[in-house]
């Protein structure tokens, strides 16, 4: 088994032999039930992106353009209503999660793509077409996890507990991961790590999902509620904390799942080092600091009920913003597939343009 392979960890998704389905594992059944949704359509498609059965910026962006690719097989032969068809849809696809920019990069691409073909192209140049950017920008997803891994695992203490919040891994991406695939290869590598996987109220993502993929693995893993991270690094039990990001500011603010910019504060205090991970398609140059990205705002019923139980007073509200905005200025360092970044080093690349 090449070392590639032991990092790949769960596929979040794949497409049926004959191009005609996508079929992908409905994260909202897991960790107790490995369910596979079948979709060729893309009000489906969008609904599964809208109600988290795949989650994770990477992971949500490939999704969406193989997603259409296999819509478009069903669209027709008329070139002239299958460019319709698709427009209406990337129109669709980017109403269904506003902060994650990794879903608007693909987007973006998959129209330029239809507006770079010749204005006679046929409805099978089209469809051909969509599905090799489709896989293009998985592959070069799967690739970046895998330069991410070998870029930041070296940060990592070589024993000791590591700190992680949400789901970065294999199930938010397009296999690997980016904070979880640092830290599989860390624990490819030998080092003796024991991860801390925070609850990420109130969806659970660290506790459904994080938990499973490393229990899988066979990594050291311990579920925490999202209020103990601070008594763990007062006792001096975190080494280093890592997580990964939905979009990156040009100055390196990083929006990332709700709760991460209280760990981030944590970690100040103790001096313990926070890193993200994340692809360059998380950077968006045009949002010039974290203030400035969009923050979904997801259903209160989220914050009222667990396991089908109400567990808030009826008539009482809630908030339930999805995502929270960490300043550059916590951030010890970022791990892309270019390598590893201070604040200044990134910003200089953004502002060079390396960023696209």
């Amino acid at each position: 088994m090449s070392p590639d392979d032991r990092l790949l960890g769960v596929r979040p998704f794949r497409v049926a032999d004959d191009g005609r389905t996508l079929h992908l594992l409905d994260q909202r059944a897991l960790p107790t039930e490995e369910r596979w949704l079948e979709l060729r359509e893309i009000e489906p498609l969008a609904q599964a992106i809208e109600t988290l059965a795949v989650r994770g910026a990477p992971a949500i962006a490939c999704v969406a353009a193989l997603g259409l690719a296999i819509a478009a097989r069903g669209w027709g032969d008329d070139p002239i209503a299958l460019r319709r068809q698709v427009s209406a849809a990337l129109d669709r696809l980017a109403h269904t999660r506003p902060t994650a920019v990794n879903l608007f990069v693909a987007l973006r691409e998959l129209a330029d793509a239809l507006a770079s073909l010749p204005a006679d192209a046929d409805a099978g140049q089209i469809r051909a077409r969509l599905r090799e950017v489709a896989d293009q920008h998985v592959a070069r997803e799967l690739a970046s996890c895998l330069a991410m891994a070998e870029h930041g695992a070296p940060l990592l203490p070589d024993a000791g507990g590591v700190l992680t919040h949400c789901n970065t891994g294999a199930l938010a991406t397009a296999g690997v991961g980016t904070a979880l695939g640092v830290i599989r290869r860390a624990h490819a590598l030998g080092k003796r790590i024991r991860v801390f996987a925070d609850e990420t109220r109130p969806v659970l993502q660290g506790a459904r999902l994080t938990a499973w993929e490393l229990h899988r693995d066979g990594i050291p893993v311990e579920v925490i509620a999202d209020n103990m991270a601070g008594f763990l690094m007062a006792r001096g039990e975190v080494q280093a904390a890592i997580v990964g990001a939905d979009r990156i500011a040009a100055n390196g603010d990083v929006a990332n799942k709700i709760g991460t910019y209280t760990v981030a504060v944590l970690c100040h205090h103790h001096r313990i080092p926070f890193y993200v991970a994340a692809p360059w398609t998380t950077i968006d140059p045009a949002i010039a600091a974290g203030a400035a990205i969009p923050i979904e705002e997801r259903d209160h019923l989220e914050i009222h009920v667990h396991g089908g139980r109400r567990m808030t007073p009826l008539g009482v509200g809630a908030r339930n913003p999805a995502f929270d905005v960490t300043p550059a200025a916590l951030i010890t360092g970022y791990v892309t597939e270019r390598g590893v970044f201070d604040a200044e080093g990134l910003r200089r690349a953004i502002a060079g343009g390396a960023a696209r």
